[in-house]
């Protein structure tokens, strides 16, 4: 299995533990999840993948953007 790694700010990384301690699972393995869940859909066109994650994600995004 090969691994990718990506720079979070401290924000980004400190509501990623807070998800995923409230799920009882690893910040690794909430972050897979999301990846997993975006490549799960190759047949659609890439934009409106994007648009759907967006979208399923936008309060989420707000949160961790504040």
């Amino acid at each position: 299995m090969a691994e990718i790694r990506i720079a979070l700010r401290d924000d980004q990384l400190d509501r990623l533990h807070e998800i995923s301690n409230r799920y009882g699972i690893s910040p690794e393995d909430l972050a897979r999840v999301g990846v997993e869940d975006l490549l799960s859909r190759p047949d659609e066109p890439i934009e409106a993948l994007i648009d759907y994650v967006l979208d399923k994600n936008k309060d989420l995004y707000k949160r961790l953007a504040s």
